[in-house]
């Protein structure tokens, strides 16, 4: 199963004892996966459809709960994809459809005529918990969450804009930054960092799914962490490498040419000791010196020693 499936999933579970958030979560549904279908002498029905059974029942089931409405259900196999069943889950009662919609904010009556509103109406939402009812509804509608273990990436997919605006701002109403993108003839709201992605987790009360995504974050940090690491020890055991191997082309040239006996005494002392120990650091050749001197002045001798290794090459064009 993947997570975006385990996270609906919970959210499927998730049944509000108040009445107002259980009408805004219905009204986020009907918004995304619903339609208002008007017949003649005003008669209005209601289609919802989904292919998630879990999604179907929550649906069935905060309609029985809130307006103690049956719905009638319908299953059908999808004809593009051979695996899956498409719900459909009508009500066809006119009066019962009416009470739902004028609940949720869906229609309004203007001189005899019903309308459908655009957007999220503002009174269904006017409480926190209802706000997160609604971004909860709109998830199991047209939500989906990727593999946290290989990107962060969490979106709602909507044809309305005007319906996608308000879902940005009102997620954006928890201080999160949601953007929009238009993909075909879709507008897609969007969050892509995955301390948002927890936050959202959690306005929607998935804290199982929000627990299981924590883990893996902290796990990618650590591996991150161990990763950056073992990164900067490389790199600086190339630089080490590559100026130990430096250093020993000088002194050998310097021994070569002018012979090691020729430097001052600290510095040929160091020479030698570079010579028979490459491998070894700064702190390491620092300690076998007498006396012994730091990492700084070993570092000051060598330098010293690659002056003059540099010098003579110059002098003697080699």
């Amino acid at each position: 199963m993947s997570f975006s499936s385990r996270v609906k999933n919970e959210l499927t579970r998730h049944i509000d004892g108040g009445r107002h958030c259980n009408i805004a979560e219905i009204s986020a549904l009907i918004n995304i996966c619903g339609e208002v279908l008007v017949h003649e002498e005003k008669k209005v029905s209601i289609k919802f459809q989904t292919e998630n059974p879990a999604v179907a029942r929550k649906y069935f089931t905060l309609m029985k709960k809130t307006f103690n409405i049956n719905t009638e259900v319908l299953v059908r196999k999808n004809t593009q994809l051979k695996k899956n069943k498409v719900y459909f889950l009508y009500i066809t009662d006119s009066a019962s459809s009416i009470k739902i919609l004028k609940a949720t904010g869906l229609i309004e009556e203007k001189d005899g005529r019903i309308y459908r509103r655009k957007g999220i109406y503002p009174l269904i939402i006017k409480s926190t918990c209802c706000k997160r009812a609604y971004i909860r509804g709109a998830f199991l509608g047209a939500g989906s969450l990727s593999n946290p273990e290989k990107t962060y990436h969490l979106e709602f997919v909507n044809q309305d804009y005007e319906h996608s605006k308000d879902l940005k701002e009102l997620i954006n109403s928890f201080n999160m930054d949601a953007k929009i993108v238009k993909r075909k003839n879709h507008h897609i709201v969007y969050l892509k960092e995955g301390e948002q992605i927890v936050d959202i987790l959690n306005v929607m009360e998935a804290h199982l799914a929000l627990m299981d995504l924590e883990n893996v974050r902290i796990i990618k940090e650590m591996r991150n962490n161990v990763n950056r690491i073992v990164n900067c020890e490389t790199a600086n055991l190339k630089k080490t490498v590559s100026a130990a191997v430096r250093q020993v082309e000088d002194i050998e040239y310097i021994d070569k040419t002018v012979g090691l006996s020729s430097l001052p005494k600290n510095l040929e002392e160091i020479a030698r000791y570079r010579i028979k120990f490459t491998e070894a650091s700064y702190k390491e050749l620092g300690a076998m010196l007498d006396p012994p001197v730091g990492k700084s002045g070993v570092n000051h001798r060598l330098r010293k020693i690659s002056t003059i290794a540099d010098r003579l090459r110059e002098q003697r064009g080699g």
